[in-house]
């Protein structure tokens, strides 16, 4: 098991075990919105990155983010649970946040389910700040939370 496996952009054949992640591990209780084909367009579009982590043919995490002229924002992270907790997320992030930087790009937003105290606790963690809440944000009846990330010498 390699202590970190490298990141790099997702290829067509990510796009089911991504799809399979999201379901499992992000969408859990909600209509499965990020399937295969939705994945397949993420990685086709020149405005968006996926990047993953791979070992031995295996996905162990994924991120997706989306390109605009001043923000960035986090569409998607997910982590096999058997991988959490070990810096994988931190660096999928990081390693998001640098194309963003590159980009010229500035501040980085992201969206969680205000049921997943794990995954906002992890963004504050990184930098980023709570900016506002959406009422039924998921599917109409699950609650969010927005929150930003200025860009700048510290990125994850």
């Amino acid at each position: 098991m390699l202590a970190n496996p490298p990141i790099r952009l997702a290829q067509k054949r990510d796009a089911r075990p991504i799809a399979e992640l999201s379901r499992d591990s992000i969408e859990h209780g909600l209509r499965w919105t990020y399937d295969r084909a939705r994945i397949l367009k993420a990685i086709a579009n020149p405005s968006i990155n996926v990047a993953v982590a791979r070992e031995r043919g295996r996905l162990l995490g994924f991120g997706i983010m989306e390109y605009g002229d001043e923000a960035a924002h986090l569409v998607l992270l997910g982590v096999r649970p058997d991988r959490q907790g070990r810096g994988l997320g931190r660096r999928l992030v990081g390693w998001l946040e640098r194309c963003a930087l590159v980009a010229g790009i500035r501040r980085v937003r992201v969206e969680a389910r205000l049921d997943n105290p794990g995954a906002i606790a992890f963004y504050r963690r990184l930098g980023y700040r709570e900016i506002r809440r959406f009422g039924g944000y998921y599917d109409g009846r699950l609650d969010a939370v927005q929150l930003e990330k200025p860009l700048g010498a510290r990125l994850a």
